[in-house]
């Protein structure tokens, strides 16, 4: 008896024209969140990304898949500036003070408080994204403190608070006007993590948990 073969029916991939689109939405979102905060008008992201607005809902069914998906592709951004600077630069603590000012310029002092307030922490391409970038963050510091470059009582969470802390103010409260001395602050922060440590930290190393709850 002769069977029939199935035939495996591909996936069809996503055209070119179409993944620009959602490239496009995303980037939109991203600035006017930003700029306004988390409850912009998707009709107004829409015409900043030069699309319509059946696309823009075409691509993401509802605001929270919005604001997810741009979350999620600041973290993997700098996860990848994270891994470059592990590869790239051979000064241990020159790595993390530039992984530090990207995470400026990426705005998650704007972005990151989006996730407790619009959409479940524990989505599944969140937690993946959250888990790459504390990885690269901590390989950054164990490569300094390895080095004796990084002082060794701060941790991956004491980063990121930090970091997010002084490149506040949050989204849609005026955050671009204080550009000019976002870099300045970190940099102060930057050299107080500097081993030898001239003083001694008081409670224990903050941890990734605690900065979710901030």
């Amino acid at each position: 008896m002769i069977t029939a073969t199935p035939v495996r029916r591909r996936t069809p991939r996503p055209r070119a024209d179409a993944l620009r689109n959602r490239e496009r939405i995303v980037a939109a979102a991203r600035e006017m969140f930003v700029e306004h905060g988390p409850d912009v008008p998707l009709d107004d992201i829409a015409r900043r990304a030069g699309v319509g607005n059946a696309t823009v809902y075409r691509n993401f069914p509802d605001r929270d898949a919005l604001v997810r998906e741009v979350v999620c592709s600041v973290m993997d951004r700098l996860a990848r500036a994270g891994e470059e600077a592990l590869t790239e630069t051979g000064d241990a603590f020159e790595a993390l003070e530039r992984f530090v000012h990207t995470s400026a310029d990426e705005r998650i002092s704007a972005l990151c408080p989006m996730v407790s307030s619009t959409f479940d922490q524990n989505h599944p391409d969140l937690e993946a994204a959250r888990e790459r970038l504390v990885q690269i963050a901590g390989e950054l510091m164990d490569r300094a403190k390895t080095a004796g470059r990084l002082r060794p009582d701060v941790g991956v969470g004491d980063l990121f608070v930090a970091v997010a802390q002084l490149s506040r103010p949050p989204a849609g409260t005026g955050c671009l006007s204080i550009d000019r001395f976002v870099h300045r602050h970190l940099q102060l922060f930057l050299d107080g993590l500097r081993a030898p440590a001239r003083s001694e930290l008081p409670g224990t190393a903050a941890t990734m948990e605690d900065f979710r709850q901030n």
